[in-house]
C-alpha cells in the first residue's frame, strides 16, 4: 500500500466512528440538542478566519496612528537644544548659469537670543537674526536691514525652521510632515501673498536637528542649504554672547 492510500485510509477511519454513532446509537436523538449547543459554543470561541485577521490588521493600524510623528512633536524636538553650532553649504541654482553659486560658512543658533549666520566664502559677511529683525555687520557694527525684503523673509524662515517654531510657520505656510523623529520631511506651501511671489514650495529634512532646507522659487531658481556637523553640546562663547547682545 502506497503513502497516498495509507493517508486516505487513515482519514476514512477517523471520520467513520462519528457517522456510525449518529446512525447506530439509540441515544443519538436525545443527544442531538446538546451536541448542537456544544457546536454553537465552539463556533463562538474559535477564531473567525479573515475576520480575526482583519481585526488584527486594524489593531496594528490604530497603533501606528497613535504613534505617528506629528508637527507638535517635531516642534518640541527642534526646540529642545539651548544652543546649536554647525557649518553650512548653500548652493544657489540660477536658470541663466550652468553651475550653482556656492557659499559656505558657520551658524550659531541660540534658543534665547536668535541666529548668527556667518558667511565665510566666497565673501565674508555676518548676519544676526532675532525677534527685533535682521542686522548685518559692517565697519560701524550691526546695522538693521529693511524688514519687508525677500531676503529678510527668507532669513526669518530659517530662524523659525531651526528653532522649531511650527506655530509661526503655520501662519504663512500649509505644512505637510512625513517620516519619523529620526528621519522626517516637512513640506511648506506659501499662504501669504509676499511669500507666494517668491516661493513655490520649501522642503525641509532632518532628524534630531535640521539637515537641509530646499527653496523652490517661482522664477525657476532654487536654493539648497545643507547644515553639516551640527551639535548642541557646545555653549555660547564670550564672543557669541557679545554679538547677540550688541
Amino acid at each position: 500500500m502506497n503513502l497516498l492510500k495509507i493517508v486516505c485510509s487513515s482519514w476514512r477511519s477517523l471520520r467513520r466512528p462519528t457517522h456510525a454513532r449518529a446512525q447506530q446509537s439509540p441515544c443519538a436523538s436525545s443527544d442531538k440538542p446538546r451536541m448542537q449547543v456544544l457546536r454553537r459554543l465552539r463556533r463562538r470561541t474559535q477564531p473567525r478566519g479573515l475576520g480575526s485577521c482583519y481585526m488584527f490588521v486594524m489593531a496594528i493600524g490604530f497603533s501606528s496612528l497613535a504613534q505617528a510623528f506629528d508637527l507638535q512633536q517635531l516642534s518640541d524636538q527642534l526646540a529642545k537644544p539651548e544652543v546649536i553650532h554647525g557649518n553650512f553649504t548653500q548652493e544657489k541654482y540660477l536658470r541663466a548659469l550652468p553651475n550653482p553659486l556656492t557659499s559656505k560658512g558657520t551658524f550659531v543658533l541660540s534658543k534665547q537670543h536668535g541666529l548668527l549666520w556667518l558667511l565665510k566664502t566666497p565673501l565674508q559677511q555676518d548676519y544676526r537674526i532675532n525677534a527685533k529683525g535682521i542686522a548685518r555687520r559692517d565697519a560701524n557694527g550691526w546695522q538693521m536691514l529693511p524688514g519687508k525684503s525677500a531676503g529678510a523673509e527668507q532669513n526669518r524662515l530659517f530662524l523659525s525652521v531651526l528653532q522649531g517654531d511650527s506655530s509661526g510657520l503655520q501662519r504663512d505656510f500649509e505644512l505637510s510632515l512625513n517620516g519619523s523623529a529620526q528621519d522626517w520631511k516637512l513640506t511648506l506651501i506659501p499662504r501669504s501673498l509676499l511669500l507666494k511671489q517668491v516661493f513655490n514650495q520649501i522642503n525641509i529634512a532632518g532628524g534630531d536637528l535640521v539637515h537641509s532646507i530646499e527653496l523652490l522659487e517661482t522664477q525657476g531658481d532654487s536654493t539648497m542649504l545643507r547644515m553639516q556637523d551640527s551639535t548642541s553640546a557646545q555653549p555660547l562663547s564670550d564672543t557669541e554672547k557679545h554679538d547677540f547682545a550688541e
